[in-house]
């Protein structure tokens, strides 16, 4: 399934949990340094895209595209592998949570560096990603889902970029598959679920399983018991990471 049908499919509710973290969002617009013009590839609703400057939003799902805010930055439906511009067109382009999504995402990330004289890739590092409570005790399937993609070293091959930590806050108000990880009750929650894509792409036995796993610790408070180091963090690395070439 591509990367447009599988929103078109469960993209409806992305704007009431996916909303853009400001934390996060600092580094990813410091990233983008002095550019002034900006392509945002597998943009979904707008999440991440810098107001201060000049943006055009690729997003191939027209759920999604329906659902960015009037006024946003105009969205072209196209995909990563084919953008429909020409060489150095943008002063940065950017990809926020989506290389996964990709058919070809080296493909992809090719053609952000053939269109952006800087690149700039919000994605994960599977290793770390892995280890996460929720993957590691509950949702393993999770790491046999994403193995056999590109590693991250290999996406940051293709664009030359360097690579950056981003801490993700307790309180992170995106709600991504790791931003509820030290709040494991939200994780029952169907409609945090909603806007989560791997529940979807894992199936609807493996969700209930988890839930089921998650709830039944929860209440025997075995959760945390093995997570008893998190009570006090106010951030944690979990696996994501800045791309970041120039």
């Amino acid at each position: 399934m591509g990367t447009g049908q599988l929103y078109d499919r469960i993209g409806t509710t992305y704007t009431a949990t996916r909303r853009t973290d400001p934390r996060i969002a600092q580094q990813i617009w410091a990233a983008l340094g002095d550019a002034e013009t900006v392509v945002n590839v597998g943009a979904g609703t707008g999440s991440y895209e810098p107001t201060d400057r000049s943006v055009i939003a690729v997003e191939p799902s027209a759920v999604m595209r329906a659902q960015r805010a009037a006024g946003a930055a105009p969205c072209v439906g196209a995909t990563a592998e084919q953008l429909p511009f020409r060489d150095a067109s943008f002063d940065a382009a950017l990809a926020v949570a989506t290389v996964h999504h990709w058919r070809d995402p080296l493909a992809g990330l090719r053609e952000l560096r053939r269109v952006g004289r800087r690149v700039v890739v919000f994605t994960y590092d599977l290793d770390v990603l892995s280890a996460f409570w929720l993957t590691r005790d509950y949702a393993p399937e999770v790491t046999d889902l994403l193995r056999g993609r590109p590693t991250l070293q290999e996406h940051a091959d293709a664009i030359g970029a360097r690579v950056e930590v981003v801490p993700v806050p307790w309180d992170c108000v995106d709600g991504f598959y790791e931003a509820y990880w030290r709040r494991p009750e939200a994780y029952l929650d169907d409609g945090v679920r909603r806007g989560i894509s791997v529940w979807s792409t894992l199936g609807m036995e493996v969700e209930q399983r988890v839930v089921t796993a998650l709830t039944a610790d929860l209440r025997s408070g075995r959760w945390h018991e093995r997570n008893a180091d998190l009570a006090d963090a106010d951030e944690a690395d979990l696996g994501l990471r800045l791309l970041v070439s120039s």
